[in-house]
């Protein structure tokens, strides 16, 4: 392709990173990635034309833009700053895309110290599953300047379906955390209620049928509604990830001064269901904590 970039990840073995790298090739993109433990994820890529580079800093020397997805801030600090990290190798021009779900205050430090390098940082974290990132039909939510995301919508748009921009620097990892957390306070309310109406006596089926007719229907609704047949990965995203999130969040409404009751409901639960054993399982497993919360029992087994 005419327009072919040096573009480097880091998180290419992850569940989304995988995907967004296949795509990122299969546009004719020049690739290069790191690899945190082992090769075996990432042996299709390699074999695909993929360049694996030691460290993120090799990563940065030969790249024009990075993409990181990793698990969150920490991670990004270490990777941005480390003293093999982006910064150590970057040139000015260099462009650190996060794609991560990560803290906005965090991702404002990391802003200033790359922009006192002479490098743009962009967050631009990620919507939708495993599935879709490999389809290349992921969500991503856009925080940067006009100019900026007018030159990354291209390379973005490889691997997303739909690409927003949501605002200034800093916009994305907000809207982001306000999303995971709208989608987090409907799975521990789903969780929640199939306990108190198997508890009641109510076939959860009924239930399931009713909401899936009205507007309270939706896409989470149905993954966590697949755990009456047994089925606890509706929806592949960890449990102690969306945990982080909300955590994440509620620090960001503290931050404000506002309170968020259901935001520090919601962080509660998740964190029970993690001290109860489930954290790295994923979120419809809510209900299995429920189970062992009220007695309720939900899942076949």
């Amino acid at each position: 392709m005419d327009s072919a970039r040096r573009i480097g990840l880091i998180g290419a073995s992850g569940l989304m990173g995988h995907g967004i790298a296949r795509n990122l090739l299969g546009k004719g993109h020049e690739l290069g990635l790191t690899v945190h433990r082992n090769t075996e994820r990432v042996a299709d890529l390699l074999a695909a034309g993929a360049l694996q580079l030691p460290d993120a800093k090799a990563l940065a020397q030969r790249s024009e833009i990075v993409l990181i997805c990793v698990t969150g801030s920490p991670q990004v600090e270490a990777v941005v700053l480390g003293e093999l990290g982006l910064l150590a190798g970057a040139k000015r021009g260099l462009v650190i895309v996060d794609c991560s779900t990560s803290e906005p205050e965090s991702s404002a430090r990391l802003r200033e110290r790359c922009a006192a390098a002479g490098v743009v940082f962009v967050d631009a974290p990620l919507s939708r599953t495993p599935v879709e990132a490999e389809a290349g039909k992921l969500n991503v939510m856009v925080g940067a300047d006009e100019a900026v995301f007018q030159d990354l919508e291209p390379v973005l748009r490889c691997f997303a379906e739909n690409v927003f921009h949501v605002g200034g620097p800093g916009a994305g990892h907000t809207v982001k955390l306000l999303n995971n957390f709208i989608a987090q306070a409907l799975c521990t309310a789903v969780a929640e209620a199939f306990a108190v109406g198997q508890r009641a006596g109510i076939d959860l089926h009924k239930l399931v049928g009713l909401v899936s007719a009205g507007p309270i229907n939706n896409g989470l609704f149905q993954a966590m509604a697949k755990t009456l047949n047994g089925d606890l990965a509706g929806l592949k995203f960890e449990l102690d990830n969306a945990r982080k999130d909300i955590r994440y969040y509620t620090h960001l409404a503290e931050s404000l001064a506002i309170p968020t009751v259901v935001g520090e409901a919601v962080h509660q639960s998740l964190t029970l269901a993690s001290a109860l054993g489930h954290g790295k399982k994923f979120v419809p497993s809510l209900v299995e904590a429920q189970e062992q919360l009220t007695g309720a029992r939900i899942v076949p087994r």
